[in-house]
């Protein structure tokens, strides 16, 4: 075996977590993996008269790690504990590509079933229509109002169904194509890239968004490489500025007991998702839509055409609404 099965299962971590890094997952994904690799390996020498750093790799054994387990799905929900169990799996799967470790304890270690999280779109057949109206109106409440900009954040979120983080992640250039064939390419989840069809609506939207930015910061701010949605300072938005400014169109529309708790944004993802269906959309359209991604479905993707999304994003209603907001409604 490797010599490194002397070594400490948290310099092992560190290593394992650079691997990782390679593949640029989130910060946030990497902060997951650390927190659950630390919980449980602090929980195995709890459990041992060694300190932490004193531990060696070959110590966690079936055994032990059942028991470390055992503690740590206590006082946790059990997609918590599902979510560690497959880190620990990761882990110990590269341990043993690298000939670090024999074999991998994990299948010996019971894990909850991992449950499908129910959809939470916003409430009320019509609130995305009202949502968008509101958005679209200046009401003078605030100090210097954007609803170009306004709506541009929550059309592209129901009518493309992004993620928080694919949102921030688009420049003026994810904007590709020609006017009636226009798209958006995604930086998805797990460095998976898509591409979602933008209708003519939406299209219209967007580009008004960007000739009111042009006019407020000039030509310069709408360069190709510049990030899509900015604050009103012209910057960046970024994780927080985008829940804000989502969190206060829910409140000038008087909509926020409509809105789901626990899936504030992402509700518009679940809204857009849940009309497809809706209107008649595949699960294979909708998963390719979203750029959904498990175990269970990256073996069974079904490929569908450019043409299929197209007409399952058209079938989406709420790019009906947006046809309805005259261009002097965002001005």
């Amino acid at each position: 075996m490797h010599d490194k099965q002397d070594e400490s299962p948290m310099a092992l971590i560190e290593e394992f977590l650079t691997a990782r890094a390679t593949r640029k997952p989130s910060p946030h994904t990497l902060a997951a993996y650390r927190r659950d690799l630390h919980a449980v390996a602090t929980l195995v020498a709890e459990a041992t008269p060694l300190p932490l750093d004193a531990l060696l790799i070959t110590d966690l054994s079936p055994r032990v790690m059942r028991a470390a387990f055992a503690r740590f799905a206590g006082p946790r929900a059990p997609a918590s504990v599902h979510r560690a169990w497959s880190t620990w799996n990761s882990f110990f799967t590269f341990l043993v590509a690298d000939g670090i470790v024999a074999g991998n304890p994990m299948p010996a270690v019971g894990r909850p079933r991992a449950l499908l999280p129910q959809p939470k779109p916003l409430r009320g057949a019509d609130t995305p229509e009202v949502l968008l109206a509101s958005a679209a109106r200046d009401d003078g409440r605030q100090r210097d109002p954007w609803p170009e900009r306004d709506v541009a954040v929550l059309a592209v979120a129901l009518c493309a169904g992004l993620r928080l983080s694919e949102l921030l992640a688009l420049r003026v250039g994810s904007l590709v194509g020609r006017p009636g064939e226009r798209r958006v390419e995604v930086a998805g989840k797990g460095g998976r890239p898509r591409v979602v069809p933008i209708e003519a609506d939406l299209d219209r939207v967007l580009m008004d968004y960007l000739a009111s930015r042009a006019r407020r910061f000039g030509s310069r701010s709408v360069r190709p490489d510049s990030a899509l949605l900015v604050d009103r300072h012209g910057e960046p938005l970024r994780r927080g500025g985008l829940q804000y400014l989502v969190e206060s169109c829910y409140r000038r529309a008087g909509i926020g007991d409509r809105v789901p708790r626990g899936a504030r944004l992402h509700a518009l993802r679940h809204t857009f998702a849940t009309r497809l269906a809706e209107d008649g959309a595949s699960a294979a359209e909708i998963m390719r839509l979203l750029g959904h991604a498990s175990l269970a479905s990256s073996q069974t993707y079904i490929e569908v055409t450019a043409g299929q999304q197209r007409d399952a994003v058209r079938a989406n209603r709420t790019n009906r609404a947006l046809a309805g907001l005259a261009p002097t409604d965002l001005g």
